[in-house]
């Protein structure tokens, strides 16, 4: 039989032990018999206080910029025109007294399409024709640079029984006010100027035709190489 004092210190230490973990489980002190108190209320007069809104930085993009028009310029640096991204032109400097120069434009696919003569000489050649005008329009980059202002014109000539399409720059428009056929170069300073787009004939069945295909996107992108011409 154990000895009696070796039963209550056993006794004891249980009780203790028992305590503790009783204390641990509610929160309270260990050896402690007082429940635990919750933090005291913010007073009403703080001020919570909030983190400044973080930065947001744009990710960087890998997509290309655009690509626009390609400006020509010619030899003496005040002509200039503007082509489609991928077309191409071939210059060539003729004479340079007195000043002769050729360019031809070509498309992506490499087809002659515009013919450009910018010469110190030149001369008009005029005949008896009736003219239909499609469309004309003022060419802004050369507005002051000759009178009348050339002008981006499509337009049907039919002379002896033939039919020919033709668009270009012309001084002014390509019938005056009157209704007559007018004729003549584009006069830039000491110069003159052609530019003709470039049809094999026959180009096409009958009106219609050519009607639609001046407003398909080969003849507006035509019309945007003769309507960017500039001269300073």
């Amino acid at each position: 039989m154990r000895p009696a004092h070796r039963a209550n210190f056993f006794l004891a230490a249980t009780a203790a032990a028992a305590l503790s973990l009783a204390g641990c489980a509610t929160g309270t002190p260990a050896g402690s018999g007082a429940p635990s108190t919750a933090p005291a209320t913010q007073p009403a007069t703080q001020t919570a206080t909030q983190s400044p809104a973080p930065t947001i930085v744009p990710a960087a993009t890998s997509s290309p910029v655009p690509k626009g028009p390609v400006t020509f310029t010619f030899a003496d640096g005040r002509l200039s025109f503007a082509h489609p991204e991928g077309w191409s032109v071939e210059h060539e400097q003729v004479s340079a007294s007195p000043a002769v120069e050729t360019a031809t434009v070509l498309d992506a696919g490499g087809k002659e399409q515009i013919n450009i003569y910018y010469s110190q000489v030149g001369d008009a050649a005029a005949g008896n024709v009736s003219r239909n005008i499609i469309e004309t329009d003022p060419v802004p980059g050369l507005i002051g640079a000759s009178v009348p202002t050339p002008s981006s014109s499509f337009f049907i000539d039919r002379a002896d029984g033939v039919t020919h399409y033709r668009m270009g720059l012309t001084p002014g428009s390509p019938v005056s006010p009157d209704g007559q056929v007018q004729y003549g170069l584009v006069r830039i300073g000491d110069r003159i100027l052609t530019a003709d787009v470039l049809f094999t004939e026959p180009r096409f069945e009958g009106d219609d035709a050519a009607q639609t295909w001046y407003w398909s996107d080969e003849g507006r992108a035509l019309k945007s190489v003769l309507m960017s011409f500039s001269y300073r």
